[in-house]
């Protein structure tokens, strides 16, 4: 899911320290999916792994959020598939009562009926993500590895739309998609649809087999992001291009745009928060890493408190303070707001706290 705001997301009143709270808490429910999608990082099987979080170790989790205190973090469940958990209903209620917000990820697989989707907002789930990675089957269908993802996931589109549950869809953006995000803005425009999050490829999983955008092509695509989102009927965002946030903020600036009127846009939601800054994943057996993208485990459910891993291991407390990293993220004057994504530099140089290589910039002060 996307790094910003989560389609079905609360406006909270008090503000968040991100060093503090993590906005996002993903927990990939089961690695069991039905898909074999070319870019997938969980590396997905059609059955659960061994070491899989019982029940029981959900239910602790679940619970543990509630340790951050207000405003509490999101949860969203991912995978896999969280649909093949028979808990999932169960889980989500406890959560739900607790308070804790509840957004999903469910694999567009014939499970997903619409009765599923009728139990999912009875239950209170506040957002619906769905993958569509080409504006056709062909295309959409070669990345998913399944024949008739397409027409499943478009199907449950136009469910999400009858049901007025928010939905949030997310595409890849690789050499091998890039060209087709036009067209498949195209047709998302004709649905109901709250936010289109466009992921950058992060190479690992299977993700490897797949180009991703050079650092120039990837700047001309977020001015495309950008001059889209202006008249788009929904919100675009970026997942894993932090840069895109120094794009917007020029280009908002170039246009005369007032400090204030840059705060209350979309755009700006986003920034401060990355991989461990705001976001926070938990894996299927329990480990506890600052994004699904960047596997460096600072603890784990089953013997570790999340609050104390996120407010205080080493791995989250350098991620937390943009001052310690490398290169030109780390004399970049847009630091901050940006960072760059550490997952793609931990993949690139096997160091979180380096530079993110998608990024063409040359930051103009040593600051």
């Amino acid at each position: 899911m996307t790094h910003t705001t989560h389609a079905g997301s609360k406006m909270r009143h008090k503000p968040r320290d991100y060093a503090q709270t993590p906005l996002n808490i993903y927990w990939e429910m089961t690695q069991a999916c039905a898909l074999a999608c070319r870019h997938c990082r969980a590396e997905a099987m059609p059955q659960p792994h061994p070491w899989q979080l019982s029940h029981e170790e959900g239910v602790s989790l679940i619970h543990q959020i509630l340790e951050f205190g207000d405003p509490l973090p999101q949860l969203i469940l991912t995978g896999g598939d969280p649909l093949s958990r028979p808990d999932l209903f169960e889980l989500i209620d406890i959560a739900t009562d607790l308070g804790i917000s509840v957004s999903i990820t469910p694999s567009a697989t014939p499970t997903l009926t619409y009765e599923t989707m009728v139990r999912l907002k009875e239950h209170g789930v506040q957002g619906l993500g769905l993958s569509l990675d080409g504006p056709n089957a062909k295309n959409h269908d070669a990345i998913r590895g399944i024949d008739g993802c397409f027409d499943l996931t478009m199907q449950a589109i136009r469910w999400a739309g009858e049901l007025d549950l928010p939905l949030q869809i997310n595409t890849l953006v690789a050499a091998e998609t890039a060209v087709d995000l036009p067209a498949t803005y195209e047709l998302l425009k004709q649905h109901k649809v709250m936010r289109w999050g466009l992921f950058f490829l992060i190479s690992v999983g299977r993700g490897r087999v797949l180009q991703p955008l050079s650092p120039e092509a990837s700047e001309d695509l977020m001015h495309w992001v950008y001059d889209t989102a202006k008249d788009a009927p929904f919100v675009v965002a970026t997942t894993e291009a932090p840069s895109y946030r120094r794009v917007a903020l020029d280009r908002m600036r170039d246009e005369g745009m007032t400090p204030e009127q840059i705060r209350r846009s979309p755009a700006y939601r986003g920034f401060n928060i990355r991989d461990g800054n705001g976001i926070m994943f938990i894996s299927n057996t329990g480990d506890i890493c600052p994004a699904g993208f960047l596997p460096l485990t600072a603890g784990n459910v089953r013997k570790d408190r999340v609050t104390d891993v996120y407010r205080n291991s080493a791995v989250f407390r350098s991620l937390h303070n943009p001052n310690e990293f490398k290169g030109k993220c780390g004399v970049c004057e847009h630091r901050v707001i940006c960072g760059g994504s550490r997952s793609r530099a931990f993949t690139s140089t096997g160091d979180s706290l380096e530079s993110d290589p998608l990024c063409s910039y040359e930051p103009q002060r040593n600051i």
